[in-house]
């Protein structure tokens, strides 16, 4: 039974500058044919900082970084950060990110430091002095923590250091970009495709909407009652799409993955709701994406998901381990697409 469906018409506005955060200033876009004559923003904290020929540029880059990997120290971009440091933040648990970003800073040529999260968790010292310090000896500060809004404080403190989100509660932007750039080595042209989201209208939903908004993507989200995507990112969804992007929030995952192209699913219990974690598994048990769930997508559709996976709640064994499964492409590309938002935001002009 849907809930409410968001059809977002061709003629869905396409400026950004009415997105939410007040901050950031969003031009209109340019044909999706040229390059952005936009300068890249400070800070990437959300998918909606970008312009939409400044994600086809990541996504490039990203694509031209992954053949080029194993040129090694011959790599054209082996010296883009050289002489540069990054700092990682870390108030939550991580392997894909913390791993790929350390890679993607080194191998950019750049060193990486390690804050101790006693020191930068604003125990002892407010997080808007730490950042004070830190834009005097880094040039960019990789953050995955809990509110959203500490990472735009941290990024306002400091204006002259670049900071990434690598995951907020709300927000998840740089897995949303590899997801694109794993579906468009897939399919090509993601334009007119159906990517299909089950379970939470979590972070992960959120930079996924973002993301198939702005390249075209249709996407369907079936949720249980009390779980819905957030309402002000239906409302960014309805300024931001193009080339016809609708969004569909039902509650049927059948619905939902009728002919999808690709079926993406979360665990159901995230970081910080362990608490929570017996409800939310009879809540979502209807949910599970099984291979009874997958036969109703097409036929060549892929599977996908973020990772660490509970194999056997949101998702079973048949299904993750399925030839269709691309989740360890997804966490693959987090590496390049990540080095692609390090060139972008900090690197060498001359390198991209």
């Amino acid at each position: 039974m849907a809930i409410s469906k968001h059809a977002l018409p061709s003629s869905a506005p396409r400026q950004f500058g009415s997105g939410f955060r007040a901050r950031v200033t969003r031009s209109a876009p340019v044909s999706s044919s040229s390059a952005s004559t936009r300068k890249p923003p400070k800070d990437f904290l959300s998918i909606l900082d970008f312009d939409p020929e400044q994600i086809d540029e990541a996504l490039r880059l990203a694509a031209r970084m992954k053949q080029e990997r194993r040129l090694g120290r011959r790599a054209s971009t082996a010296n883009a950060l050289a002489a540069l440091h990054v700092a990682l933040i870390f108030d939550k648990p991580s392997l894909r990110t913390r791993a790929t970003f350390e890679i993607a800073v080194r191998e950019l040529g750049g060193d990486v430091i390690v804050p101790p999260t006693d020191v930068t968790g604003g125990s002892r010292e407010t997080p808007a002095d730490v950042a004070r310090n830190l834009e005097r000896w880094v040039a960019a500060a990789v953050i995955r923590t809990f509110a959203q809004e500490r990472l735009e404080a941290f990024a306002e403190a400091a204006p002259k250091l670049h900071v990434i989100n690598a995951l907020s509660d709300e927000e998840h932007p740089c897995q949303g970009m590899a997801d694109l750039l794993t579906l468009t080595e897939l399919w090509n042209d993601v334009r007119g495709r159906t990517l299909a989201f089950i379970g939470d209208g979590n972070n992960v939903a959120t930079s996924l909407v973002h993301a198939a908004m702005l390249s075209g993507m249709h996407m369907r989200i079936a949720s249980p009652e009390g779980f819905d995507l957030p309402a002000h990112v239906v409302a960014d969804a309805a300024r931001v799409a193009r080339h016809g992007a609708t969004l569909t929030l039902v509650r049927d995952p059948k619905e939902a993955v009728e002919n999808a192209s690709a079926v993406y699913t979360d665990v159901w219990t995230s970081m910080g709701q362990e608490a929570e974690k017996d409800s939310r598994n009879q809540v979502f048990l209807p949910y599970q994406v099984n291979g009874e769930l997958m036969a109703k997508a097409t036929g060549d559709a892929v599977f996908m998901h973020c990772l660490p996976a509970h194999r056997g709640d949101e998702v079973t064994d048949e299904v993750i381990d399925a030839p269709y499964s691309v989740v360890f492409d997804q966490a693959e590309n987090r590496l390049h697409i990540q080095k692609a938002l390090l060139m972008m935001l900090v690197g060498s002009p001359a390198a991209r």
